[in-house]
């Protein structure tokens, strides 16, 4: 399952459990946020286009870090003109790992192991 996600003004392809960086985020390292712009869904072979984002679908995300990207050197020259320019830049980024893509219609998980095993513990002690 993957999705194409907008975060930050660029487009993502995005799956469960992957890294990315982006431009900066203003969240909190170790903050999760969850991404509504959800362009495209691919659900084993079952594709949705949005319209131009799918409702009701979203990513969500763990901000792991901030930091700041490779160098680039942007030199200008004109020949013969004695005219040079040499700049640098920096980007600042935000690593982030998807945990989840969450379907449209799609209800969130509920965690029934604990009612379950409370359950089978008054069965066996009723029959004892």
């Amino acid at each position: 399952m993957y999705a194409i996600v907008e975060i930050a003004g660029q487009q993502f392809k995005v799956s469960k459990d992957l890294k990315v960086y982006v431009h900066r985020l203003s969240d909190d390292e170790g903050a999760a946020i969850s991404f509504a712009k959800v362009l495209l869904l691919d659900d084993n072979g079952t594709i949705t286009l949005g319209a131009p984002a799918v409702e009701g679908a979203s990513v969500e995300a763990k901000v792991l870090q901030h930091l700041k990207g490779d160098k680039v050197i942007v030199f200008k020259k004109k020949r013969r003109k004695g005219y040079k320019k040499r700049n640098g830049h920096r980007q600042y980024l935000t690593q982030i790992q998807i945990s989840g893509i969450t379907l449209p219609g799609a209800a969130p998980k509920k965690k029934t192991t604990a009612k379950k095993a409370d359950t089978e513990e008054t069965v066996t002690e009723e029959t004892n």
